[in-house]
């Protein structure tokens, strides 16, 4: 089971003894899991009736990476979710039970700041969001009945249940429980540009220049990667199509308004998260520098913003801009996860 990831938490033990014989059964007690926060992010808001435990945690990990939730037993998350590459796929569309995707697989590092989910956002938790590749006819083809059934039947995971919420009951929603605890845990924030923002680092002179436009108005970019997540965790239509042939958020909403609207992925560890865009279609951070400085639509569902864009990027500004992308990159955190 994989359990370095704990190395970065700090426990708080809520009792002595893992279990108890009450009525001639096994009771156990979860022990509670404080999640340390990095200094300079906001409080991470936990589900009151999903609290993160070690037991939680390490039950989700082990459900992450089993391919056991497919109904052929052959892709787990972790097939479409990388952890080498920041937990996302260097494919442009993740191959599934039954085919291949039509979106990009978007990185799930500091998730548990996201108050929505997907691409269009139709997940309004972690929670949600793991119900639905299970179900999902490409990506895993199974039901959820049938892998309670499968749960049931295997020889570590009753007493792994057992652990993680107190008997050993397996359901549906206790097993999404413990998958979005161990997603709560792949944070990331010890790259370069966060000892910068502690006061703890300075970056080059082309990467200071990078920093300069990132910021400005010039480069822009700030308006949707300027916070502390590199997210505005906000949606919208940055141009890629004149005519959108993913609807985008406006499937969700059914407002004409939305239409190729996406959310705004973080920017965290981006140097190794290609190809980008939710249909993958740059496969550098230089293509898709060229295709904010001239190469977008201007269409009036364009962002207001990009549609303002009057500066194009020379070649040396580009070099800027992403040589201070790759400052976001956060080797440890890499490091720690690989397989």
């Amino acid at each position: 089971m994989r359990s370095t990831l704990l190395l970065l938490w700090g426990v708080l033990l809520a009792c002595d003894g893992k279990d108890s014989s009450i009525g001639g059964e096994t009771s156990f007690a979860p022990t509670p899991l404080e999640m340390i926060r990095p200094d300079h992010f906001p409080p991470m808001i936990i589900p009151q009736d999903n609290p993160m435990t070690i037991e939680g945690v390490d039950l989700g990990n082990k459900l992450f990476f089993d391919p056991i939730l497919s109904v052929d037993s052959t892709r787990a998350c972790a097939s479409c979710h990388l952890p080498e590459v920041s937990f996302t796929d260097t494919d442009q569309f993740s191959v599934g039970v039954a085919g291949v995707t039509d979106r990009n697989s978007m990185h799930i590092v500091n998730t548990g700041w996201m108050p929505a989910l997907f691409w269009d956002g139709r997940a309004e938790s972690l929670e949600a969001q793991a119900l639905q590749p299970v179900v999902n006819p490409i990506e895993m083809g199974e039901n959820w009945d049938h892998v309670v059934e499968k749960l049931n039947r295997h020889p570590d995971y009753p007493l792994l249940f057992a652990n993680a919420f107190g008997d050993g009951e397996i359901t549906a929603d206790r097993a999404v429980k413990a998958i979005a605890q161990y997603e709560r845990t792949l944070v990331s924030s010890e790259s370069r540009f966060d000892k910068f923002l502690n006061g703890k680092g300075n970056f080059i002179d082309q990467e200071e220049l990078g920093f300069q436009l990132f910021n400005n108005e010039v480069g822009d970019c700030f308006h949707c990667h300027g916070t502390v997540l590199l997210t505005d965790n906000q949606f919208h239509n940055n141009g890629l199509d004149a005519v959108p042939a993913d609807s985008g958020l406006a499937a969700i909403t059914g407002n004409t308004f939305d239409l190729g609207k996406f959310k705004t992925p973080s920017l965290r560890n981006v140097e190794f998260t290609a190809p980008y865009m939710h249909d993958g279609r740059f496969e550098t951070l230089e293509e898709v520098l060229q295709f904010y400085s001239d190469g977008f639509h201007k269409t009036a569902r364009t962002d207001p913003l990009l549609r303002a864009r009057r500066h194009v990027l020379a070649a040396d500004e580009q070099r800027a801009i992403i040589a201070f992308l790759k400052t976001f990159s956060d080797r440890k955190f890499l490091r720690k996860h690989r397989q």
